[in-house]
């Protein structure tokens, strides 16, 4: 019985899964999407935040963050858990330029968040952290983009969906994907994978979607983070909803 096996972090089940782990990858799914996009002229990082009243402050954003001035992030799952991280990722990005005097490499990054993410998955009196990041950024191999999970595996993409819908927003991304877009396709791109990742959504926000969305854009000329501004996002939405009704027809 799974009953049986899904209390304790530390024991295996006898078809050879960690409950908890799985627990922690469904908080995921039903999280709010996030949305990264790679393109030769830069990375893209697409997420709405969840805004359930109009007295909520909508510039205190949770989702995204930046980490170096080189690298973003973006979160689906536990708001809490993802700030620990986070937080831990610009410790570990510091750490590197006082040591080195260089930025770190975005995978070796990740490489260290994702020990971090494996150590919660064995010890006892733990939970593992129940939150997948999306970290984009330029380095020396140029644009590049990861996915972690709960269990601390991470894996490299060129677009990638996390949070609720990401099965639909995935597929979206892999018929409409290109290797030889330019930067503002990719915002375009990802906002639309956002709009039918979030299809199925049953309650309706107060605020309008130009609003709830955030996007970051790291260009590979400049490697410098920049979060869009709500004009900004405003622009590309109406394209993007286009993109993404031409999908659903």
């Amino acid at each position: 019985m799974p009953t049986a096996y899904d209390r304790a972090i530390t024991v295996f089940s006898p078809d050879g899964r960690i409950f908890q782990v799985e627990y922690a990858m469904e908080s995921v799914k039903k999280a709010t999407p996030a949305i990264g996009v790679t393109c030769k002229e830069g990375v893209v990082l697409a997420v709405e935040e969840k805004i359930i009243s109009r007295l909520q402050d909508k510039g205190f954003v949770q989702k995204i963050a930046q980490i170096d001035s080189h690298i973003g992030c973006a979160a689906a799952g536990f708001g809490s858990d993802a700030r620990i991280l986070i937080n831990q990722a610009r410790i570990y990005a510091q750490s590197n330029r006082l040591l080195y005097d260089e930025p770190i490499d975005v995978e070796a990054l990740v490489r260290r968040i994702c020990d971090l993410k494996q150590l919660y998955t064995q010890h006892a009196g733990v939970r593992p952290f129940g939150v997948s990041l999306l970290f984009a950024g330029i380095d020396s191999k140029g644009p590049a983009l990861f996915m972690t999970e709960p269990s601390g595996v991470y894996w490299a993409f060129k677009a990638m969906a996390i949070g609720m819908g990401s099965s639909e927003a995935k597929r979206f991304l892999e018929k409409n994907y290109r290797e030889d877009m330019k930067l503002e396709e990719a915002i375009k791109l990802a906002i639309a994978a956002l709009i039918i990742a979030k299809k199925g959504e049953e309650t309706p926000s107060p605020v309008p979607l130009e609003e709830r969305i955030k996007v970051a854009v790291i260009p590979a000329d400049t490697k410098t983070y920049r979060e869009l501004s709500v004009k900004e996002v405003a622009k590309y939405l109406m394209d993007a909803r286009s993109m993404a009704a031409r999908a659903g027809s």
